[in-house]
């Protein structure tokens, strides 16, 4: 969600800063923008589109200077237009700036410079910035002073970079990513490690309430309050610089395709903060878990897990949903926290609370080195490294994998997780692509899917109906196949599909039931089994393995089934409609 990026050096800016946000593009956006510094002048072009089409269209690339900014725009304020895009001038064309986040006071803001003889172009929280930053700018004639005068007044979350026509860039981080890539001689701004990492491994990741100043070669971090903090210079991981698609037509299509190996990485390197967390999870009064998204199905399977195997009882929360009851999260508790970017506002948000009540707070990431993991006393990794699709894939079975791992080791038995049969059991799954393709087919059409599970199968259906509308924009819904009677069985007819998550387990019986019932009415049934069944309208073979782990394996044909339906219906399965991969606004 809304990339921002700045570079200062030695080379010319504007292709840097394009090659920086295109590598970004996975966390969503609607429209573009670059505006560079030369000659004591700020030039600026900015666009709807992707970063390729408004490249094309406007060159951006081509803008003078070496030194610039650049930005991702994801609608919040205004609608999408080329006029809200950023970079975002000042009224005297002084400044720009390019925001993430959102500025809650914008408006009485926004007010108070109109009666000052302010003008505003766009619908954004964000030209405020632009304009208090000159206003300040004008009254002390001094970069610092003016970013101490002007954070002082924003309310909400942000990072921002301003560029000023002196040559100057400046930068602010309150609880919106915000990373420096430090090069020979040059610097590159940026909400992700993703928008430096060709030129450098070396980053500084600016803490919360700090802000940047860069003047050529010269970089100086402060406080909000002015007083000077010594830079932290920090080793990116490598994996980064290898986001490529290689011979797969979507990154989405990639990262389902490397799940037979990324289980295996889940948790590695982090065995200590495992038996840590199993450790303090045995003698907790109170558990919550946490997360958004597929991070709070994951919890869900989390849930279920603790109570069935380890016999601990816990509580999920979506995370958005804590802050309308706070007082319900018992002091000296543990919260799990579970993100794949560990920088999801909500998530975060969900972590100050729980610290507030003394929480100790746990947390199951893919960025080892993001804000969720610098709050947390213990940090479990998934290491299934860039996942650029905006969908989450392989991130999820990583999560599943680790909470296996915490179970194995809460067990009073020690109990034996066999993960080369679970990496066999996924790579068997995504032999089904010919079958799975012309199931895709038959749904391309179809405005209503609903998908049924029991027991641990449950938060399966959920997920899988959250693959499905992220992916195809088809309508999709998880149903718990006890609650068929109570309600969903009203909606089943002939014009909807009804995926059956049914593996023969204990719960296989009494699944079958349901999909029985269903196909009375008319409905067409997907079968996801290891059993055939002859309910079943289209069957997805699944290959046979134990209760505890069938969730990872039945997984993988929801994903397969989802990517080639968005094919089919023609649009991006790597970029959905109004979606970002870090959602850091709340």
């Amino acid at each position: 969600m809304c990339s921002i990026i700045g570079y200062s050096g030695k080379d010319d800016a504007a292709p840097l800063l394009v090659k920086g946000l295109k590598r970004m593009e996975y966390r969503g956006y609607d429209s573009v923008g670059v505006a560079t510094e030369s000659n004591s002048k700020i030039e600026l072009k900015k666009g709807v589109g992707r970063v390729g089409e408004v490249n094309a269209k406007f060159h951006l690339e081509n803008l003078p200077g070496k030194i610039g900014i650049g930005h991702t725009r994801w609608a919040t304020h205004g609608k999408v237009t080329d006029v809200n895009a950023h970079p975002h001038p000042s009224n005297s064309g002084q400044i720009a700036i390019v925001h993430n986040g959102i500025i809650e006071n914008f408006e009485k803001l926004k007010n108070d410079l109109k009666k000052e003889g302010y003008n505003f172009l766009s619908e954004t929280d964000s030209e405020v910035i632009a304009n208090l930053l000159q206003k300040n700018y004008q009254k002390s004639k001094n970069v610092k002073n003016t970013m101490i005068n002007t954070v002082s007044e924003l309310k909400g979350h942000f990072s921002f970079i301003a560029m000023f026509d002196n040559g100057q860039l400046a930068a602010a981080r309150f609880h919106e990513p915000l990373i420096i890539g430090v090069g020979e001689k040059n610097y590159v701004l940026s909400s992700d490690v993703l928008g430096f990492i060709e030129q450098t491994d070396e980053a500084i990741y600016i803490d919360n309430g700090n802000f940047v100043l860069i003047d050529q070669d010269k970089i100086q971090i402060f406080d909000f309050d002015g007083k000077e903090i010594k830079p932290l210079i920090t080793k990116v991981s490598k994996e980064f610089a290898d986001v490529y698609k290689g011979d797969y037509a979507h990154f989405t299509l990639k990262e389902i395709s490397e799940q037979s190996e990324t289980i295996f990485k889940a948790g590695e390197g982090t065995k200590e903060a495992i038996v840590e967390t199993a450790d303090y999870l045995k003698h907790a009064k109170n558990i919550y878990l946490t997360g958004s998204g597929t991070s709070y199905n994951a919890s869900l399977v989390g849930k279920y897990l603790l109570s069935k195997y380890a016999k601990i009882k816990s509580e999920s929360i979506i995370s958005s949903e804590l802050q309308f009851s706070p007082d319900s999260i018992e002091p000296n508790s543990i919260l799990i926290a579970i993100s794949q970017s560990g920088e999801s506002a909500d998530v975060l948000e969900a972590v100050n609370i729980a610290k507030k009540a003394d929480c100790k707070i746990i947390s199951i990431l893919n960025s080892l080195t993001s804000t969720l993991a610098r709050e947390s006393d213990i940090v479990i990794g998934m290491n299934c490294g860039p996942e650029i699709g905006v969908a989450a894939t392989k991130s999820f079975t990583s999560q599943l994998i680790i909470w296996y791992k915490i179970i194995q080791e809460l067990s009073n038995e020690k109990m034996e997780i066999n993960f080369q049969e679970i990496s066999g059991a996924v790579s068997k799954t995504l032999q089904e692509h010919n079958n799975i393709k012309k199931i895709a087919n038959e749904i391309k059409e179809i405005s209503d899917i609903y998908v049924l599970g029991r027991g641990i199968h449950y938060p399966i259906a959920i997920e899988s109906a959250l693959k499905i509308k992220e992916l195809t924009y088809i309508h999709a819904e998880g149903i718990a196949g006890g609650e068929l009677k109570h309600g969903p069985l009203a909606l089943m007819d002939s014009k909807v599909f009804v995926i059956i998550i049914n593996p023969e387990d204990s719960t296989y019986q009494d699944t079958l039931t349901s999909a029985r019932e269903i196909k009375a009415r008319g409905a067409k049934i997907i079968g996801i089994s290891d059993k055939y069944s002859d309910v079943y309208d289209f069957w997805i073979k699944l290959p046979s393995t134990n209760e505890l782990t069938y969730p990872i394996a039945e997984t993988i044909p929801i994903q397969l089934l989802s990517y080639y339906a968005s094919l089919e219906k023609d649009t991006d399965p790597d970029y959905p409609r109004n979606l970002a991969k870090s959602v850091t606004v709340k």
